[in-house]
């Protein structure tokens, strides 16, 4: 079976899986029911095809199958901006706070963050992607102990606040704030585009990329701002879902055993939906609402990581 044919296999579960999600269990409140669905689908469609395109996007830049888009520190971030607001304010600031103003403020810090890391560390030719990657993960645990010390010190009550904003959740997503980051995913899109060419000779190496004619420090800076607001977006969205990038890309890799960016990031997008609208029926129908799904994905793709790290170590 070829990949075309796999990836028409993907998009069928997919479509099952919404149809199951959309209209089981859904009761006599059809009118009621069926649109708050919907908006779930669709945040779920967009923090899926975000979080999928950035992990397929980082990981051809990095070469690394191992890495996502996380150990930047734009999830840490997340957390300490919500932290910092119930710290410095009280949680009613961020509860009452317009959705669309909360999510501006994280997408534009995540965003303006990433954009003084690369200028400063693209600034000198000595410094290269994996100095990057180095920094990002510093930062990312400078961010998580800063929020960790406002956490202890504020009072017990917000910070029930601040650990409902540490989960991903769908159900969290306000309706009010989608067409937001429909539209900022739409420019996104339309803007990377012009470099969707460059990534099938991205991934066999920087040498070779640049042998073949690619301005590689050009493509390879805008495509990292491009990572950044995607994967910014998807966290403002929905929450932190560290695993779940290298989980789906990983899968569509073996699964479709092609390294065409055309299918791959097409097949890695049908599986984080596939993920996400099985993650949240789990999550409704099986437990409950006891359980999150980013706890779900994160152990999963935690199980599949070390999977990763024990079979490349063998390889090694």
């Amino acid at each position: 079976m070829d990949y075309k044919s796999k990836t028409g296999i993907l998009a069928m579960i997919a479509m099952i899986l919404v149809a199951v999600f959309l209209f089981t269990q859904i009761g006599s409140d059809l009118g009621y029911a069926l649109p708050n669905r919907s908006i779930k689908i669709f945040a779920i469609i967009i923090t899926g095809g975000a979080i999928a395109l950035s992990t397929v996007v980082f990981q051809t830049i990095t070469n690394n199958r191992i890495l996502t888009p996380s150990i930047l520190g734009l999830d840490s971030l997340y957390l300490l901006i919500q932290t910092f607001v119930v710290f410095m304010f009280g949680s009613t600031t961020l509860t009452m706070m317009n959705q669309n103003i909360n999510f501006l403020i994280c997408v534009g810090c995540m965003v303006v963050f990433s954009v003084i890391l690369y200028k400063l560390l693209f600034k000198g030719e000595a410094h290269n992607i994996y100095f990057l990657l180095l920094i990002g993960l510093v930062f990312g645990t400078l961010f998580k102990s800063g929020s960790s010390f406002m956490e202890v010190l504020i009072d017990p009550n917000e910070f029930q606040i601040v650990q409902d904003r540490m989960f991903a959740s769908i159900n969290n997503v306000n309706t009010d704030i989608l067409l937001i980051p429909s539209i900022l995913v739409l420019l996104v899109l339309l803007y990377f585009l012009r470099f969707f060419k460059y990534l099938d000779a991205l991934s066999l190496g920087r040498d070779q990329a640049i042998n073949l004619g690619v301005d590689y420090d050009y493509v390879v800076k805008r495509l990292l701002i491009i990572v950044s607001i995607l994967i910014s977006i998807a966290t403002a969205l929905v929450g932190p879902i560290t695993f779940l990038g290298l989980l789906v890309v990983n899968v569509a890799v073996v699964f479709l055993k092609t390294y065409r960016h055309s299918y791959l990031i097409t097949g890695a997008i049908l599986i984080s939906i596939i993920a996400l609208v099985g993650g949240e029926l789990i999550v409704e129908r099986v437990f409950t609402f006891t359980a999150t799904l980013s706890v779900i994905i994160n152990f999963i793709g935690g199980v599949y990581f070390i999977y990763l790290l024990l079979k490349e170590n063998k390889a090694w």
